[in-house]
């Protein structure tokens, strides 16, 4: 019998499964072909040690990689590589300062960007007639050339002459204008799909320079992880990566302009500035409780007093066991850091039952620190 050999691998911070053709053979019981599985899957045990300690060749762990096939980013390697699917992760703000306006009306931030298991779905699919077709799960999205996802494939295309056209397709999960980067994570994921399908060999950082080009968040979304952002959010340099730990995110049934935030912040003769250095000594020390008690967000200062639901979320997190809690971006979406899952869930029951947000999900961090 034909099955489709899966082989977990990293690149750049994604996480992907090449598929081959290959042949199944029963020379290993389910429950072992279940444990090899789950010691590539979850342990990160290289291919070569499951063959060495089971003393036998890809082929015969065939299956047991194949169950794990919806956990991780797949797609064909080669010539014939012809579709992709991609998880685009959303990210939190840990910390967030603006230190100041440029001329040009950009501002120089100073944030801690942490990415979290709350994802959309990309998937990507060449096709033989020219141009872009973008589809999405929520009609108010815009599916031309003013969605970032498009942007990112039209870049990408145009630059490289990329014969042939694209479909893609946009499952969204990630709240929208949340202040969670969604549609910056969105052109990540196509960016960084297409250098591999169509196999242009940019390197991460290139990745970056033309991700900058759609939006400051876009170069962090293809870096991921645990990350201080500076100067316009495209300075980016890698931290330690935050403790384990729960994230509970919810948000409220309001839109906020991002536009209208900086601008009342302008307006402020002067601000608070959170501990960016503190969270960063967390961080280095391990720290969970050190982390979360120097969370803070510059913008909530001009956001709460309009939108007072995002103070009382925070309110509840605070009472129901987080350790602390904060707008993300420019919101209005809140979020809370958790000890214990549920601790977390009893929170997020309790948001939910009092009508303050209907979007409220319970999620673990990704990177995660390892004890």
């Amino acid at each position: 019998m034909q099955y489709r050999f899966l082989e977990k691998n990293h690149d750049e911070g994604f996480t992907f499964v090449t598929k081959i053709d290959m042949i199944y053979s029963d020379r290993l019981s389910p429950p072992a072909l279940k444990g090899a599985c789950n010691m590539v899957c979850h342990l990160g045990v290289s291919m070569d040690g499951i063959m060495e300690g089971y003393g036998i060749n890809r082929a015969y762990i065939t299956y047991a990689l194949w169950i794990c096939q919806k956990k991780c980013i797949q797609y064909t390697r080669g010539k014939q590589m012809r579709e992709m699917e991609l998880k685009a992760l959303a990210k939190i703000n840990l910390g967030l300062d603006v230190l100041g306006r440029r001329e040009n009306g950009y501002h120089d931030v100073r944030m801690i960007m942490q990415s979290i298991y709350l994802y959309d779905n990309v998937f990507l699919k060449k096709k033989e007639e020219p141009g872009i077709d973008l589809k999405t799960n929520l009609y108010f999205l815009p599916v031309n050339e003013n969605n970032i996802a498009y942007q990112a494939a039209e870049l990408l295309m145009k630059e490289f002459d990329i014969p042939g056209g694209i479909s893609i397709t946009l499952k969204k999960h990630i709240p929208v204008a949340a202040g969670m980067a969604g549609g910056s994570t969105n052109a990540a994921a196509v960016l960084f799909g297409m250098n591999k399908m169509y196999d242009l060999s940019l390197s991460m950082e290139e990745l970056m320079e033309r991700g900058l080009k759609l939006g400051a968040d876009v170069p962090y979304c293809i870096m991921r992880g645990t990350v201080l952002a500076e100067g316009i959010g495209e300075k980016l340099t890698e931290l330690p990566a935050l403790m384990k730990c729960v994230v509970l995110i919810a948000k409220p049934p309001i839109s906020v302009s991002t536009k209208d935030v900086y601008e009342a912040l302008d307006s402020k003769d002067s601000w608070n500035h959170p501990d960016i250095d503190g969270i960063m000594v967390g961080l280095r020390e391990g720290s969970l409780r050190k982390v979360a008690a120097c969370m803070g967000n510059v913008l909530e200062q001009v956001t709460v007093q309009n939108y007072p639901v995002i103070d009382n979320i925070k309110r509840v997190m605070i009472e129901e066991g987080a350790l602390n809690a904060m707008m993300s971006g420019s919101g209005p979406t809140v979020f809370g850091i958790f000890e214990e899952r549920y601790v977390a869930k009893k929170a997020q029951k309790r948001i939910y039952d009092l009508g303050l947000a209907r979007q409220v999900y319970v999620t673990n961090v990704h990177g995660v620190r390892r004890k």
